[in-house]
């Protein structure tokens, strides 16, 4: 049970940690547009994410695919970009519904994975990198779900309670993440 718990806590504290806010910036972003009616959709989704992001931990672990780590780091802020220009454009193309966001998802999933498999493969050991996987993929989830709760309830407080415009709530938030993603992008840029 200690097990559980170290891996569990690692995944929620990676996602939750304030020193890389980029889990929190892209469920933010993610979150945004939606209120408590979509959350299955949500869910969907954060799953989705959690799911890329496990598999490129296993990838990395085994090392069945090797990433230069500056083009993962530099990635990341941009998956965090993408998500909020879908946002700032309100109108988005058809292509970008259904089955192609859950694969967009995915794959944003997988890039933000990479980020941490080179930790993961430090600390993870031969006898226990599936269970371990695993535990750690529920504290990330956890965490995502909690984010996406909170960002759900300033959401409702916002527009709800406070009457502000839904679209203009949406654009200043997306446009704030936004700024720190392109800064984010600019100190990793790898040309």
């Amino acid at each position: 049970m200690e097990t559980f718990w170290f891996y569990f806590d690692l995944g929620f504290d990676h996602v939750l940690d304030v020193g890389g806010l980029d889990h929190f910036y892209f469920l933010v972003a993610l979150s945004l547009p939606f209120a408590f009616k979509n959350w299955r959709k949500l869910l969907l989704w954060v799953s989705l994410f959690t799911l890329g992001h496990s598999l490129s931990l296993l990838i990395t672990h085994f090392e069945w695919v090797k990433i230069d780590a500056k083009w993962v780091e530099f990635l990341i802020p941009v998956t965090i970009c993408i998500t909020c220009l879908s946002t700032l454009v309100q109108n988005t193309p058809t292509h970008l519904k259904g089955v192609w966001i859950n694969i967009i998802t995915l794959f944003f999933g997988l890039i933000h994975g990479f980020g941490f498999g080179r930790y993961f493969k430090m600390i993870a050991t031969e006898g226990e990198v599936i269970l371990g996987l695993l535990e750690f993929a529920l504290g990330v989830e956890f965490a995502q779900i909690l984010i996406v709760i909170f960002v759900l309830l300033i959401n409702w407080l916002a527009i709800g309670l406070l009457k502000i415009q839904n679209q203009k709530w949406q654009w200043v938030i997306a446009a704030m993440i936004l700024s720190q993603a392109i800064l984010m992008t600019t100190r990793n840029w790898p040309f």
